[in-house]
Formats: structure tokens, C-alpha cells, sequence
């Protein structure tokens, strides 16, 4: 996590575009405090006034971007309830404290403040988009207030400032997986199209990764065709493409867009395979695409198969509540709170946490947070120094469908 205030300068600038997963969304700038939680200002007590410990959670709970931002909460609040059940801070609960960042750079920067400035959070799980995090991020590090990114892959977000880390995996160690699954359900692949959301920060960054991984495979880039994440039609772009006649589609975009671009696809006659980004990585998808979704690859940073006590209990709430398999980015948002609150508990048995004035414990506990170890529902996880996250494990899941479009799941595979 260097600091570098040109950096920061510099990608404040480029990022006042707009939106995505990781990257976009929409124009909405809504803030909503679902969950308020104040502490005293700077004294000797850190605990809230309830007695808590304050953990901010800055994701979008509205606009398009919603489809990823509630999965995030829902990750957070089994979360917060499984380690307050295991006794939360050496005996100290934590508090999650909600706060919208809609879709936006605007929305985020505000969620960003009120957590920093109003609620006296330790730290920050969020923001959703990677785009959000190039303009909010900096808001952090210059307050001196740990970060953790639950869903943001693309390139340059560890490097935003030393109180700036990620749990999710970057888009050039995940994406290229999915590649290489389509080479391997289909050998004879030789042309690719590749679909981009041009407005969003994520979906550049992860097209650029594609686009490098198709070349290096020996494959023939056939188009690039851009659009926007707000877009619903997508005729134009999809019969360009068509007309190459390509062997697989590469997508990078937002689950509504991308939805929506996959069913125009398959409408037009598309037969081929079709590669979804991280942005597509959601459940949420399946509305959008419904039976016409059924065989798109998606890479994946998280398996609800993966073996371990706490993926396991994980998994189990999160069927008992949602009555499906827990998807990636509730995995992200669940493990990130977990880092918090086992960087926490080793910080506390060195020198009680609710002693330590809050500018000591923020930076405090952003050291502890890098050099932990992490057993999680992602697999063992740790830190480098800048604050990228160290992940062996990742995995490539394919959509199946019923016929009827009603249900769908994603088949890991082997």
C-alpha cells in the first residue's frame, strides 16, 4: 500500500467517468444510514456507546449496481452474526454500520464520510465497484482509516495508500481461468469477440486481461465492441460481432447489462460459448438472461465446495436463509469482516482495543490486518505488504438453466 499522493491526484481525475463491479453503475446518488452507530470522538473508549465495536460497510444498496451490493450485505450481516455469536472481540460485539453508496463516485465518497467522520468506524469493507474505490479510497487513507476491498479486482487498488487492502482476488490472476475452461470444452476455438462496458474502470481493466489472455492462447481477436453499463440494447453491437462469426464471446460488464447482452446474443443466433466477466459473477443474472444465460463460464475467487470449518458453517447459514448457495461476492464481504475481527482479537490480546484512542487503533490495526493469516470461506489467505491479498485457490463455474429459465445454479467445474 504505497502512498502516493500524485497516484491518488491522478486517479481521482481519470475516475470522475462513472461506474463497475467491481467497476460501475448508476447516476443514483443515494446514502442511506441503515444501521447508525457513534462513538465517542477520540477517547480513550473506542467501543460504541451501545458497548460495540464499529465496522463500517460501504456497499451499493441501490441502483443497478444493487444486484452486487446485496449480496455484500447479506455476506456482512452472517457475518456479524456468527462472530458475535463466537464472542466478537474477545468478548466485545461488533457493529456493522450500513451505508449506501448507490452506484456512483459521488455516493461513495459520502458513504465514505459519514462512516469516517459521523459514525468513528475502526475501519471500511467496501466499496463495491473498483471505479467507487479509485475516487473513495483516498477519502480513507488520507483520514487514516483501514480499507478493505471485498469485490474490487482491478488493477492499481492495493497501491491507492497504505491503509488501502483487497480480499478479492485481482482480475489478472482470475480472469484468464475462464479462457482457458472454453479452450478446454471446445479445442477448436480460433475466433473471439470481446464485449466491453467502456464507462466503467473494472470492465477495462478486466477487457485488457481477456484481451492479453486470448492473444497469448494463439487465438484470433476477431472484434472489440464497446458499450455502456446503462445500455439495454444491444443489436447493433451483437450483429457486428455475429457477422464475424465468432467461436466464443468474452463479456465484461455488470449482471443487468451483461444479462441483457448474453439474451441478445443467443436471440440473434449465437451458438458458441460465452465468457462472463467478474461483473456477471452473481445470481443476479439469471432474471436478465433467464434460460438464454444456460452455459456462460464465469472465473470464480469462491466455491461453496471448498472444504473447511468456517465455509463450511458459512455455507450453512447462508442456505438456512436464502434457501441457495452462497455466491462470490457474499463470500468477499463475509471474509472481510472476518479479517477485521481476527485482526482485532490478536490486536486486543496485545493492548485492549477499547483503551486505544481512535487514530492509534485505525492505524494499529491496519498493521495487524497485513500481516495475518487467514483461514476463511475464500481458503487461507494473507497479505503482501502493499496490501494485495495471497490466494491459491479459484475456480471456473458454468450457469445451468432450466429449460423453462425459472431456476438456475452454477456447476463448478472439475
Amino acid at each position: 500500500m504505497k502512498n502516493a499522493i500524485a497516484l491518488s491526484t491522478a486517479l481521482l481525475s481519470t475516475c470522475a467517468l462513472l461506474l463497475t463491479a467491481c467497476g460501475g453503475g448508476s447516476n443514483t446518488s443515494s446514502n442511506t444510514n441503515n444501521t447508525s452507530t457513534n462513538t465517542t470522538t477520540n477517547t480513550a473508549n473506542t467501543t460504541g456507546t451501545s458497548g460495540t465495536i464499529p465496522i463500517g460497510i460501504a456497499v451499493a444498496q441501490t441502483s443497478n449496481v444493487a444486484l452486487l451490493g446485496q449480496e455484500q450485505v447479506a455476506g456482512a450481516r452472517i457475518a456479524e452474526k456468527y462472530f458475535n455469536d463466537q464472542g466478537g472481540i474477545n468478548g466485545t460485539p461488533i457493529k456493522l454500520v450500513f451505508q449506501d453508496t448507490a452506484g456512483d463516485e459521488a455516493g461513495t465518497i459520502n458513504a465514505f464520510q459519514t462512516l469516517i467522520n459521523k459514525d468513528k468506524v475502526v475501519g471500511i469493507v467496501g466499496p463495491t465497484l473498483s471505479q467507487q474505490a479509485f475516487s473513495a479510497d483516498p477519502i480513507a487513507e488520507r483520514s487514516k482509516v483501514p480499507v478493505l476491498g471485498p469485490s474490487n479486482t482491478a488493477k492499481g487498488i492495493p497501491e491507492i495508500g497504505d491503509y488501502v487492502a483487497r480480499v478479492s482476488a485481482p482480475v489478472s490472476v482470475v480472469a484468464p481461468n475462464s479462457v482457458k475452461a472454453a479452450l478446454k470444452l471446445n479445442p477448436n476455438i480460433k475466433k473471439v469477440a470481446v464485449f466491453y462496458a467502456q464507462n466503467d474502470a473494472f470492465s477495462k481493466s478486466e477487457t485488457e486481461i481477456f484481451q492479453q489472455t486470448v492473444k497469448d492462447q494463439g487465438l484470433e481477436l476477431v472484434t472489440v465492441q464497446k458499450f455502456q453499463t446503462s445500455d439495454t440494447d444491444f443489436q447493433s453491437q451483437a450483429t457486428n460481432a455475429i457477422n464475424l462469426k465468432p467461436d466464443l464471446v468474452v463479456i465484461s460488464g455488470l449482471a443487468a447489462d451483461g444479462g441483457n447482452l448474453v439474451r441478445q446474443l443467443r436471440e440473434l443466433g449465437y451458438k458458441g460459448l460465452i465468457v462472463g466477466g467478474n461483473g456477471l459473477n452473481t445470481s443476479n443474472i439469471f432474471p436478465v438472461c433467464k434460460a438464454l444465460c444456460d452455459g456462460v463460464l464465469i472465473a470464480q475467487a469462491y466455491s461453496p465446495e471448498h472444504p473447511g470449518d468456517i465455509n463450511a458453517a458459512f455455507r450453512k447459514a447462508y442456505v438456512d436463509q436464502y434457501k441457495k448457495e452462497p455466491p462470490q461476492f457474499s463470500a468477499q464481504a463475509f471474509t472481510a469482516v472476518q479479517v477485521y475481527v481476527e485482526a482485532l482479537k490478536s490486536l486486543d490480546q496485545k493492548s485492549k482495543v477499547n483503551k486505544l484512542e481512535l487514530p492509534a487503533l485505525r492505524t494499529e490495526l491496519n498493521k495487524q490486518i497485513l500481516t495475518g493469516k487467514y483461514t476463511t470461506p475464500l481458503g487461507e489467505i494473507g497479505f503482501t505488504p502493499v496490501g494485495e491479498v495471497i490466494q491459491k485457490d479459484f475456480y471456473v463455474a458454468q450457469i445451468k438453466m432450466e429449460a423453462d429459465g425459472s431456476k438456475g445454479k452454477f456447476t463448478f467445474l472439475k
